[in-house]
């Protein structure tokens, strides 16, 4: 799953033949905000090899409670501009960028 939060993005799967969730980031900053904000239980950052330069990990549990904080915490009528009030300019920019690509799946029909 892909996940585009007021404080950072975030990739977040399961590993084969692992119990736990990895989730992923661009930034490490990104995961010590998530583990800072909503999931206190999140393991230290760690460099990954494939896809995204870090990591971290946590239960499905501790994910799922964190995600519900994260959900709470939507007091916002809209997103960019709660990005740029929390990340800045440059953040809502890239945000901005993607949300335009995939304004182009209203053409499929599937």
């Amino acid at each position: 799953m892909w996940l585009f939060t007021t404080i950072g993005f975030f990739s977040i799967v399961q590993k084969n033949n692992e119990d736990f969730l990895t989730v992923r980031a661009r930034v490490a900053s990104d995961l010590d905000r998530l583990r800072e904000h909503y999931l206190p239980e999140l393991s230290p950052t760690e460099p990954e090899t494939v896809d995204y330069p870090f990591k971290a990990t946590i239960s499905r549990e501790a994910m799922a409670r964190g995600m519900e904080k994260i959900i709470q915490d939507i007091t916002y009528s809209d997103f960019q501009t709660e990005v740029v009030r929390s990340m800045g300019f440059e953040r809502e920019h890239v945000y901005t960028e993607i949300w335009d690509v995939l304004h182009e799946l209203e053409q499929i029909q599937h």
